[in-house]
């Protein structure tokens, strides 16, 4: 039995960190997805593992890093995105919310890392590391300038794959089609502080951000990244058969627009035609954080008016949905346990104590 004396702060951090352990792994490798559906986990931000029936495994967007970890000299770092937008000089107030799910040092059997845009809370170094010492075969695909990043960190050049709107990989039985992005606050992202933005010509979004739609023999998968609100989210919904989509929610504080909100997630899945609209990151950073219920009471409130062929269905982090099975659920809970009560015999000093 340790004692007080056996504690230290790294004994402290390796034995609960990450929060969740490997049990998140490991229902994610038991798990063995049906026939005529896909399956996929929420990690966190815009995370997400999905597995196809046919046993493919592509990892998007998973994130293990934090946000802010102190006061520091209470200013925003020079150059940040959110200044550049909104001329604002105090720290940003991003702390991370959510607990690790999963263990990223303890993946297996990952087909593809597919990242959405150039942003650390999606570009992450230590799921690259991971993934790439775990499974070596895996397939690295963003845009130019994540790829440019993973070459950096030290990302075979042939492991990865760059791709702009329009291209199609095939990992194994699933086909990634990259689409346009439309995340703003990613064309005022800069790394070099001193550059002035103001009265260039912008950034070529194709090279730092896409979309990505999943098409799988369950269901195809829409992956919006951090994108803002689009009329050309219409686009993709005419030119592809969108079962799923995922997109950026939050509540944006006052001055800055980063964040899909309520009514344009309605919007979104409306004019992508999807069947099912779920919200992420909203979860993740505490000066973001919004309640996804207002999207069902406003689907609610419009469905019947508008006609809407979706729904709308909030998950919870480390949680599965399962298409098509789960399409007509609004809300998801995590198995509850003791379905087995009684079934052996209980001991307590006599039965009044239940």
């Amino acid at each position: 039995m340790a004692t007080i004396h056996d504690v230290t702060k790294e004994s402290w951090i390796l034995s609960t960190f990450p929060e969740w352990g490997t049990y998140l792994n490991e229902e994610i490798e038991q798990e063995q997805v049906a026939p005529g559906s896909v399956s996929m986990w929420w990690l966190g931000c815009t995370g997400i593992w999905l597995k196809s029936h046919e046993g493919t495994n592509i990892l998007c967007d998973l994130w293990c890093g934090t946000g802010k970890r102190s006061h520091g000299n209470g200013k925003m770092k020079k150059g940040h995105q959110m200044m550049r937008m909104s001329g604002c000089e105090n720290m940003q107030p991003n702390l991370r919310t959510q607990p690790f799910v999963i263990d990223p040092f303890a993946v297996k059997d990952v087909d593809a890392l597919v990242v959405t845009h150039i942003h650390s809370d999606h570009l992450d170094i230590n799921t690259a590391a991971a993934v790439h010492q775990n499974c070596p075969e895996a397939r690295f695909i963003g845009p130019q300038e994540v790829v440019n990043t993973w070459l950096k960190w030290g990302i075979p050049e042939e492991k990865t794959r760059i791709v702009k709107p329009g291209d199609r990989v095939t990992v194994n039985d699933i086909e990634i089609v990259a689409l346009e992005a439309f995340d703003r606050t990613a064309l005022v992202t800069c790394e070099d502080p001193d550059e002035i933005l103001k009265g260039k010509m912008p950034q070529d979004m194709d090279l730092i951000a896409v979309n990505y739609l999943f098409e799988t023999s369950g269901g195809n998968i829409y992956h919006a990244g951090d994108s803002h609100y689009s009329n050309l989210f219409a686009k993709h919904g005419n030119e592809h058969k969108i079962d799923v989509c995922l997109g950026a929610y939050g509540e944006n504080p006052r001055g800055i627009t980063d964040k899909v909100t309520s009514v344009d997630m309605l919007r979104m899945a409306e004019s992508l035609n999807a069947k099912v609209v779920i919200p992420v990151h909203y979860d993740i950073w505490a000066n973001f954080m919004a309640d996804p219920k207002e999207i069902t009471e406003i689907w609610k409130f419009k469905k019947d008016r508008l006609n809407y062929q979706f729904k709308p269905f909030i998950w919870q982090v480390g949680g599965k949905f399962t298409y098509p099975n789960d399409k007509d659920k609004l809300e998801f809970n995590f198995y509850r346990g003791f379905d087995d009560v009684f079934t052996t015999e209980n001991d307590t000093p006599f039965p009044s104590f239940l």
